[in-house]
């Protein structure tokens, strides 16, 4: 029983690996499950069996490229860092994901084209949200009790300014980067534009009001 588990949830994981590429380059309209059985050397009605239909597979992609972020942040200690180390290591790990997984950049991009349609019937995402605001809350927390981050700051302003600046990255990486001639894969850029939220971030909240 434990090897069959072990063969279900490595399909499964295969599955939503693809699916997550498919959705991200065709859309939730443009998907079709016909090519992602047919990538994954499977069937249309295996696909079914795990997921229930194509919405339904969907609302798994959305829901596992969120829980990758959410994974991430978890690597922070924040017990034992200092508030303005913990803080730019927060800016510069989302930088490190968002980059590194452009599909969920899409995905994101293609929720928002459908206003939140899909999104509103995860309920467990927002449960899911919230500890990256605790930790963020924690972090600003320790850095006003420190007397190093300023109080008329909170942790929403904070997410929203981190994962502006990182999305842009992705989602703009073509047009930006044509415009400006400014490369955004290129190693030493790449390590730039990852600095630049670091500093950005850790300059406005230790910047007295």
């Amino acid at each position: 029983m434990p090897s069959v588990s072990r063969d279900a949830e490595r399909t499964r994981a295969e599955l939503l690996a693809v699916a997550t590429e498919v959705f991200a380059e065709e859309g939730y309209s443009g998907a079709r499950v016909d090519d992602i059985a047919e990538r994954t050397r499977t069937t249309k009605r295996m696909i079914y069996y795990y997921f229930g239909g194509k919405e339904q597979l969907y609302l798994a992609v959305l829901e596992n490229a969120y829980l990758g972020i959410r994974e991430a942040e978890r690597t922070i200690d924040v017990d034992h860092t200092d508030p303005v180390a913990a803080i730019r290591q927060l800016a510069e790990l989302t930088f490190d994901h968002h980059v590194s997984h452009d599909a969920f950049i899409r995905l994101v991009a293609i929720e928002n084209i459908h206003r939140g349609e899909f999104i509103r019937r995860i309920e467990s995402l927002r449960t899911l949200a919230q500890p990256a605001k605790t930790l963020l809350d924690e972090i600003l927390e320790r850095g006003r009790t420190a007397g190093v981050f300023r109080t008329d700051v909170n942790a929403i302003d904070v997410h929203l300014v981190i994962s502006a600046y990182c999305v842009f990255q992705v989602a703009n990486k073509y047009t930006f980067g044509y415009l400006f001639d400014v490369s955004f894969t290129d190693p030493e850029s790449r390590r730039h534009l990852r600095g630049v939220i670091g500093d950005v971030v850790v300059g406005w909240l230790t910047t007295p009001r």
